[in-house]
């Protein structure tokens, strides 16, 4: 019985610090700014991999990269956290990133699904959005092309 409550105490302890690691990252995507890249570091192992609809990344160098693209190309991008949900070393972060593209105000609504070490640090980080409703409806050409095609493969369609 002793081993088992042991074990038990352990596993509470894992999940205390994962809560904890995940409100820092939460945190740390809300504040996000050129400025705070270098927190990267702090909060993501060395060899943490990265996954979204455009980038497949190894190590937090490359992770840094990806912001300091985002910055580079967008206005004013602004992450704000709308949900936490923490499940042993695995969480998922649900999430509005809000941005200006080419004078237009989007909303891209997504979800993070994140593991973490025994360090509580990200291990793996895989973001999940639709790149076709949250940012190429908008584009020109190819965004009456995206609502023709969702129109005629709507089951609402006949």
């Amino acid at each position: 019985p002793a081993p088992d409550r042991a074990v038990e105490a352990a596993m509470n302890l894992h999940a205390v610090s994962t809560a904890k690691a995940v409100d820092r990252l939460a945190d740390f995507y809300e504040a996000l700014s050129p400025a705070t890249l270098h927190e990267l570091d702090a909060l993501y192992a060395v060899d943490a991999r990265f996954k979204d609809p455009f980038n497949e990344v190894l190590g937090v160098a490359a992770i840094r990269r990806i912001f300091e693209h985002m910055f580079a190309s967008v206005d004013t991008p602004r992450f704000v956290v709308t949900t936490r949900i923490v499940d042993g070393d695995q969480a998922m972060l649900g999430w509005n990133f809000q941005l200006r593209l080419r004078g237009r105000d989007l909303v891209v609504r997504g979800v993070s699904h994140l593991r973490f070490d025994t360090s509580a640090k990200v291990v793996v980080h895989r973001d999940y959005w639709d790149p076709a409703e949250d940012l190429y409806a908008h584009l020109p050409l190819i965004g009456s092309l995206m609502r023709a095609l969702r129109r005629k493969l709507s089951a609402g369609s006949s």
